[in-house]
């Protein structure tokens, strides 16, 4: 099938697949001449880059998953392996969020304290 068949059955557009080839994370179609063929295959990989991309990864990411599984097509085991590294590390940013949201509360309440005391002070 021709790029727009591709854009148009994955949900990405023309210029994304382009941008995916070149960067490496879609391998290269085959050409019919001028034209760029994309299978199946192509298309299920647009989209999981998609739908990944909309679940918070980033394509840097998805390129080191592809790096570090050279010429190896897309498993559910590197799936699995990525979202757990995905997971791992918004359990990271929550707990330093959360410890950073408890740390405004107690400045916050440090602040109120301190404004009591001052107006006691001042009578």
């Amino acid at each position: 099938m021709f790029i727009g068949k591709a854009a148009q059955l994955s949900g990405c557009t023309v210029k994304s697949i382009r941008h995916y080839e070149a960067i490496g994370l879609l391998p290269a179609a085959q050409r019919q001449g001028n034209y760029r063929i994309y299978t199946e295959q192509s298309v299920e990989l647009l989209i999981f880059i998609k739908c990944a991309q909309q679940l918070g990864f980033r394509l840097k990411e998805m390129q080191a998953m592809f790096d570090r599984h050279p010429g190896e097509v897309l498993t559910l085991e590197l799936a699995r392996a990525a979202i757990a590294d995905k997971k791992r590390e918004l359990m990271n940013s929550i707990d330093s969020l959360q410890r950073l949201h408890g740390e405004l509360e107690a400045f916050e309440a440090s602040l109120a304290h301190a404004e009591d005391q001052c107006r006691l002070g001042s009578r």
